[in-house]
């Protein structure tokens, strides 16, 4: 009965800090968040209330962030990459906001539970560093997702060259069936080479995906447009990056297993746990039943 008035009083607690908060910060309430959220869908489709509370909050917030600036610009480079149109401070901001919302639950917990105080500080933490380094994780997501097309790509270009050496053109028929991150490069290749200068696009491309196998993609692309046989480079390119995709696909499959048998271990870490605690309960009773008797 005591715990649960304490359970009580500390989420009366918390609820009490949020409203004060909201208030002293002046954020909007859900109605008007709904109503923002309603009035902006096609901006901002698919982003829920709570959602859209949290970003008010880090907008807030970012206004208070300093950041190095050559950090900063290293960040806006990385975000522009990784297509998260944020600033800066906003996206600390972001971070330290949703870190906050599990970390002041370590407030109460103190008084009530004492022990998982720390624990929530430490997943707070965990939390805010893993939305800092959110854009370079999608920036390497990506990445992988262009260089494990690439030998498809190699391929299409090999065959195409033998009646073409048109590489806007090699590059508009080819963006019409890439996957998502390799056509939204595509994209914004074939309109920068449409403004700009052809071998100047290409490597804006390379500096954008930063991969190794790309480069030497963007060089023979180069040398089309120049006017050199790349007949055996293409050949040689194609032969070397089949070669890697069969070996990126083994590598995928060996890891299946292992992600398996982790999944399993912690699943049968979950029912040792299970087991324990209604055992300990058990024994609780049993013991309280006969020094109660």
């Amino acid at each position: 009965m005591m715990n649960f008035l304490l359970l009580s009083c500390a989420v009366i607690l918390g609820l009490g800090m949020t409203f004060i908060m909201s208030d002293v910060l002046k954020l909007p309430y859900l109605r008007t968040s709904k109503a923002i959220k309603s009035l902006s869908k096609r901006q901002r489709a698919g982003v829920g209330s709570v959602e859209i509370w949290v970003q008010d909050l880090a907008a807030w917030i970012s206004k208070f962030v300093k950041i190095n600036e050559y950090k900063r610009l290293q960040l806006a480079a990385d975000l522009q990459t990784a297509g998260m149109n944020v600033t800066p401070e906003l996206y600390i901001a972001g971070a330290f906001v949703k870190a906050l919302f599990v970390g002041i639950f370590a407030v109460p917990a103190f008084f009530i539970f004492p022990i998982a105080a720390p624990l929530l500080a430490v997943i707070a933490a965990v939390i805010y560093f893993k939305e800092t380094r959110s854009a370079k994780a999608r920036i390497s997501d990506k990445r992988d997702a262009i260089v494990f097309e690439l030998p498809r790509f190699v391929f299409t270009i090999e065959k195409t060259l033998k009646h073409s050496r048109d590489v806007l053109s090699i590059l508009e028929k080819y963006k019409e069936s890439a996957s998502p991150d390799f056509q939204h490069e595509l994209e914004i290749t074939v309109a920068d080479m449409r403004s700009s200068n052809y071998e100047s696009a290409l490597t804006r491309l390379e500096a954008r995906v930063g991969s190794p196998m790309l480069s030497d993609v963007v060089r023979g692309l180069i040398g089309v447009i120049r006017g050199d046989e790349t007949e055996m480079y293409w050949a040689a390119l194609a032969i070397k990056f089949a070669d890697i995709g069969r070996l990126t696909l083994k590598q995928k499959a060996q890891k299946v297993p292992a992600k398996v048998k982790r999944l399993s271990m912690i699943l049968l870490f979950c029912f040792l746990m299970l087991y324990l605690v209604v055992l300990g309960v058990e024994l609780l009773n049993s013991l309280g039943a006969v020094f109660g008797g």
